[in-house]
């Protein structure tokens, strides 16, 4: 495939059915050079790709262009609302606006109250992501978003603190293990929040169903079991996702803290902490969302006889959500 293969409006650039192409396009998606994209330049982008839609491209505009074009616009503007997302919370600005935070969770020594602010921070801008990105083809109740917020707040800080009690209370860990071992707790306390949140935002589905398509996208019918695998999907994608960023710095710094220069200076330690986070993030997030594509596949013969009954064919396509 060459760098650049013709432009296709409204489509991704790299094919979304491997694990490499839909990295590659996730690589995309969170590029934070987007972040510094002028208004101009916005505008220019928004203006080309009017021209491609109705067939007027000015002469000697390439794919390149094209592609480039639509990366910014898809990156800043809101595709169902026509808005501008706000910078922290695009998703190229959450690796740069998530890494402190990471940093935060993961600081050793860590008291009640600042698990507490951190747990709560980390959602707070987990929730505001989801919003700002969320589908808005169909209007949502925004008790559905408090609820989901107020859940995973909740079960980060409850499975935070009470593993933080239980470590403090065991009386058989020395004070360097306990110390290793407060360190990974940011991981279960955050994976779960991230599967409750999945849950609280989306559990209608369940009983009402989501769409399925045909080969040429025509809906053919709404499934309960489809919308059990999207979910599963979906939560499995979020449990991923923070197992680089929460469990691999704390390895890391476990080993580089023993290092004569570290142990000498000490105000060193933070810096290189933020450094760890900061590449785990920029790994994790593209890989954990190219796991599965965000159009999935499912053979007709495992869903409701009345989609085997709606359609001649064999897999149906539904979509996952992110």
């Amino acid at each position: 495939m060459s760098e650049y293969p013709t432009f296709r409006y409204g489509q991704p650039r790299f094919d979304q059915t491997t694990f490499s192409g839909r990295f590659r396009h996730f690589l995309d998606v969170i590029d934070p050079s987007t972040l510094f994209v002028t208004e101009r330049r916005l505008r220019e982008s928004v203006e080309l790709l009017d021209r491609c839609k109705q067939g007027k491209l000015p002469p000697g505009v390439t794919d390149a262009q094209l592609w480039q074009a639509q990366k910014i616009k898809q990156a800043i503007i809101h595709p169902d609302t026509g808005e501008k997302i706000l910078m922290p919370f695009r998703m190229s600005g959450f690796i740069p606006f998530g890494t402190p935070v990471v940093v935060g969770l993961l600081l050793p020594n860590q008291t009640l109250v600042s698990t507490i602010f951190w747990q709560w921070l980390n959602q707070s801008h987990n929730a505001c992501v989801n919003y700002c990105n969320r589908n808005a083809s169909k209007t949502t109740p925004t008790s559905k978003f408090v609820q989901g917020y107020l859940g995973a707040v909740t079960s980060a800080v409850s499975i935070a603190v009470g593993l933080n009690v239980l470590i403090q209370k065991a009386s058989r860990f020395n004070p360097t293990t306990r110390l290793l071992v407060q360190r990974f707790i940011p991981f279960p306390a955050v994976a779960s929040a991230n599967v409750c949140n999945v849950v609280l935002m989306r559990h209608s589905e369940l009983s009402e169903g989501i769409s399925v398509l045909d080969d040429d996208g025509n809906v053919v019918g709404t499934s309960k079991v489809a919308a059990r695998h999207a979910l599963l999907e979906t939560a499995l994608t979020r449990v991923v996702l923070p197992m680089p960023i929460l469990v691999l710095p704390p390895m890391i710094m476990a080993a580089l803290e023993k290092l004569p220069l570290l142990q000498r200076q000490r105000r060193l330690v933070l810096p290189v902490h933020s450094l760890v986070c900061l590449a785990a993030f920029s790994l994790a997030l593209p890989l954990a969302i190219s796991l599965f594509p965000q159009m999935s596949q499912i053979d007709v013969s495992r869903l409701e006889p009345e989609i085997a009954m709606a359609t001649n064919c064999t897999i149906v396509t539904y979509n996952k959500g992110l």
